[in-house]
């Protein structure tokens, strides 16, 4: 992720990178590398932590937002979250708006 304000070597990341983060750790699922028809099984809590590199308090913040906005499901059977359709759409859309700003800028220089 592209750092959006560095202060003394620390790297801030705005919400929408940190949800970016969060829902591509919940989409690879455990079945990172296979094609996108594969059905995932999720990700717990302390894996999205680990990958996506947020505090226990912050994330659990993220993971109520993004459950109330069918973003992520949580399967209370195996204490999993999983990623949406509504999540992939965010994704994608993600994607296309930074790969849109880094030919933007490859322009201008």
């Amino acid at each position: 992720m592209e750092a959006v304000r560095m202060l003394k070597g620390i790297t801030f990341r705005s919400t929408m990178e940190i949800v970016f983060d969060i829902l591509e750790v919940a989409g690879k699922g455990s079945f990172e590398g296979q094609h996108e028809d594969v059905q995932k099984d999720g990700v717990i809590q302390t894996e999205i932590i680990d990958k996506a590199h947020l505090g226990d308090n912050q994330l659990k913040e993220y993971l109520r937002v993004l459950t109330e906005n069918d973003l992520l499901s949580f399967d209370s059977a195996t204490c999993k979250f999983k990623i949406t359709q509504k999540g992939h759409r965010f994704v994608q859309l993600y994607n296309k708006m930074s790969d849109l700003l880094k030919e933007g800028q490859k322009q201008q220089i």
